[in-house]
This record gives C-alpha cells, structure tokens and sequence, in this order.
C-alpha cells in the first residue's frame, strides 16, 4: 500500500470515528412539547348510549338525544367537530385521563366530589334527583321506602349520593346497582325493586313512553346541575365550550332544543 493510499484511509477512519462519538456523546433533541394553549381540530365527547333523552340510540341505531343537539349547536358556534363516543359509563373518568376522549358530555352531574377531579364548564341545567314507584304502588313519600328495595345506576349521580349519605343508604333493605336505567326500570316494573332514584327528567322522559305507569314521589332528594367534564389542566377547552354555551343560550337555540326534548324550557340562563 502506498503513502497516498495510506493518507486516504486515515482520514475516512478519523471521520467515521468522529460520526460515531458525535452520535453518543450528544443528546437527541426532545420532540417539542404540546401546545396546551392551541385550538383543538375536534373534540370527542363520551357517553352513554343509553342515557335518554340526554343521549341514546333511536330505533335506526343513531345517536340522539338533548345533550347531542346541545353539541351540535356549540360545534357550529365554535367552529370545531364535536364527535359522541360510547363509553363504559362507570370507566369515565379513566377513558378522559387516558386520553381516549377531551370530555364528559352527556347529562354528566357537577358534584363536589367530582369537582376535585376534574375541570367543568359552565352549568347548563339543574339535575334534580327523585324517587319513582309504579303508579299503584302503596307507596306514596320517601320515608315509606324505608326498608325497601331500590335500584339505581352505577356510577350515576344516585350512587355518589348515596355514598355521601350513608344513614339513607342504611335506610333501604336493599339496593341494586344496573349498567343503565333501562334495567332499573325493568326492575321496578317486575317487582323485584320498590323504587328507583334517578334524574328527574331522566324519569319523566321514561314516564312518557309509559303514560300511567310510574309515578314519582313529591320532593326532591337532591339537586345538582348538568355540565361537562374536562380534564383538570384543559382551561383551552373549558373556555371554548363555555364561549360556545353562551352563545347557544344567548340566540335562543338551547331554549328550542329543550323545547323538543322536555317541552318546557330548562336551560340555565
């Protein structure tokens, strides 16, 4: 091998060996953090299919219902898609924290136990809840259904409460837990349950579709307010969806929704 040669090799090895020390002695640059504050392309909200008249599958298989139209209305004020995911009710919070949806938007309760947790929007409606019994049922005021059965839904409003109360849990000789009102409700209606504690118009949506069926007791066990569910640190979504709320409420829309839904209107001013 000849000088030249020589040279040509040595210089290829320096420049090798220094690609490979500059490759391990320094560190890849970290991948830019998300933008918190940017604009989201599309929000997807989770709930529960069965949940009517907030949100469920009409006989078609579509997904319908108060708080959807509500969503409607605030996408076309904001300017963003707003997609409906059915989830597990009871896993909720854990699909908002994973990622898998940016809220809770389907008759979801603003209680204080959930405010520590998450973030809320602002209130849309009062959530009242009350106790029904079939229409002949000896029954006629809460403190009747001492002793009783009562069937309610899992992770539901009636829960929280109940575990926040725990001399009324004790007051009821049994209490059942459902997937979905609809089986509370077949529950009530076979006899296996004395009552069933729910949101009132939740209630009085199922008392139309059975007139002369179920009958609710006078008084209210208690009363919270519907809003949407956000993860803690998302202010960006809270504050478009509040600006989208306002909007809806101040042109009339949420007033005509309620209209079709509960033939009253209940929205919150």
């Amino acid at each position: 091998m000849n000088w030249k040669k020589m040279i040509v090799i040595g210089a290829l090895a320096c420049g090798a060996a220094g690609l490979v020390a500059g490759c391990g002695g320094e560190k890849k640059a970290a991948a830019p953090a998300a933008d918190k504050s940017a604009k989201p392309t599309k929000i997807v909200a989770g709930m529960d299919d069965t949940f009517a008249p907030m949100g469920f599958r009409d006989d078609k298989g579509e997904i319908v219902g108060f708080d959807i139209d509500m969503a409607k209305a605030v996408s076309k004020e904001i300017g963003i898609p707003i997609e409906f995911k059915p989830i597990d009710w009871a896993s909720k919070e854990t699909e908002l924290e994973s990622g898998r949806i940016d809220c809770i938007w389907n008759g979801f309760t603003m209680t204080p136990e959930r405010q520590k947790a998450l973030a809320f929007t602002k209130p849309y409606m009062d959530n009242v809840q009350v106790y029904v019994v079939l229409a002949d049922s000896a029954v006629q005021k809460a403190e009747e259904l001492k002793g009783k059965k009562l069937s309610i839904q899992e992770s539901s409003t009636a829960q929280t409460l109940l575990d926040r109360d725990e001399n009324l849990k004790k007051s009821f000789g049994e209490i059942k837990a459902y997937p979905d009102l609809t089986a509370c409700f077949m529950d009530l209606e076979s006899g296996r349950a004395d009552a069933v504690l729910a949101d009132t118009c939740l209630i009085e949506y199922y008392m139309t579709k059975k007139p002369n069926k179920f009958r609710e007791l006078p008084g209210e066990v208690s009363k919270d307010t519907f809003s949407i569910g956000i993860k803690k640190d998302n202010k960006v979504l809270v504050d478009i969806l509040n600006d989208g709320i306002d909007k809806v409420i101040k042109n009339g829309e949420a007033s005509k929704i309620s209209q079709k839904w509960f033939g009253k209107d209940i929205v919150l001013k």
